[in-house]
């Protein structure tokens, strides 16, 4: 039974991420360039050496990956103000507003459409059963009826 719950989890993980790796995919990043911008999105910006260490990779290739992610205009450096010789590597605005603003919508998207087209009972089904698999595994119960509600205000159901 857990096998078969692990793979349901990592199916359904799979399918909400199809439209935002599909935003991926057109960047065209390697998966160490991901890995870099990853690392540096969840930060308020890395030294070189902090990327090295974070990606699992050699300062020659973090210091390649950046200078290209820095050419394409998705990373930016910033001179340390106190010491010169040092530079902190920070997304640029447009990859924090996308991340931030249109990445969620992306990951809610197919999400979305299959609530808006299950019927109420089989709603709260769903709320209920990750209710109880978050408490079986000891997570505790988030108890909200905002996405249901949200969700009934533009579907009328």
């Amino acid at each position: 039974m857990a096998r078969t719950i692990e793979r349901d989890v990592r199916e359904i993980r799979e399918i909400l991420r199809r439209p935002l790796e599909a935003e991926f995919a057109r960047a065209r990043l390697t998966g160490p360039q991901r890995s870099v911008m990853q690392a540096v999105f969840h930060s308020d910006g890395m030294s070189l050496k902090e990327i090295c260490s974070h990606v699992g990779v050699s300062h020659s290739t973090a210091s390649g990956i950046v200078d290209r992610l820095v050419a394409r205009g998705m990373l930016k450096r910033r001179v340390n103000g106190a010491d010169r010789r040092f530079s902190s590597i920070a997304v640029t605005k447009p990859v924090r507003d996308f991340m931030e603003k249109k990445a969620p919508g992306l990951m809610a998207e197919p999400l979305v459409r299959a609530l808006t087209s299950a019927t109420p009972v089989e709603r709260r089904t769903i709320l209920k059963g990750l209710e109880t698999l978050r408490s079986v595994i000891g997570i505790g119960a988030i108890r909200s009826t905002h996405g249901v509600s949200s969700l009934r205000s533009r579907t009328g159901k």
